[in-house]
């Protein structure tokens, strides 16, 4: 068996939760090393594109986030084996990061650069992209985005929903997704519940 080890900030959330959390729903051991944010100026000099995460498989060192969560998802049977099922499951994947790039591009902007920055993100793009995660949502089945089961594109949804609704991000309102995709907010209660995920928070305590 490959030698696995997801290297990420030492926090829930993130590009690397959702690789984490598959891992762990599949039972597939990996050394989760998790650094201090005050370290990852260091930390980058040793990655190929001076990002995390990174996934080590045995000695070679993997980047970019949803590659490595389509790859552990496929270890851990969260990845469909349907060329289309998989299809929809790439394209909700490509969807969520763009939320993940298009909050990201607020980073580093302080005051009111910030405050307009987020507010247009709050009433523009965010809830355009989580009308569309709903409508793709109902249109498949109502439970899961793809393959009628949990798949990888639920734990990148469930990942970034609850940092929308964390309030830690400023000027993004924690309501935002019960105001403009109600039917996400029971989606990503539902997702909590499973008992593989809800065990892993519980013991990251």
């Amino acid at each position: 068996m490959n030698q696995l080890k997801l290297t990420y900030f030492d926090f829930s959330g993130g590009r690397a939760e959702p690789a984490r959390l598959a891992m762990h729903i599949g039972g597939i051991p990996f050394e989760d090393y998790r650094f201090a944010p005050s370290d990852f100026a260091e930390m980058r000099k040793s990655t190929p594109l001076n990002q995390v995460p990174t996934l080590h498989v045995n000695d070679v060192q993997i980047t970019q986030s949803d590659a490595i969560t389509r790859y552990v998802g496929k270890l851990a049977g969260l990845y469909p084996e349907d060329a289309f099922q998989a299809l929809l499951c790439d394209e909700a994947l490509g969807a969520l990061e763009d939320i993940n790039i298009k909050i990201g591009a607020s980073f580093g902007l302080k005051g009111d650069d910030l405050k307009i920055a987020r507010g247009a993100l709050a009433t523009g793009a965010l809830p355009k992209y989580l009308q569309w995660l709903q409508h793709q949502l109902e249109n498949h089945g109502g439970e899961f985005l793809a393959d009628h089961r949990l798949t990888i594109a639920d734990l990148k949804a469930f990942v970034i929903l609850r940092w929308l609704s964390s309030g830690k991000l400023d000027y993004i309102p924690s309501e935002l997704v019960a105001t403009a995709a109600p039917k996400l907010k029971d989606y990503m209660s539902r997702i909590a519940q499973i008992p593989a995920i809800a065990q892993y928070y519980a013991d990251r305590r």
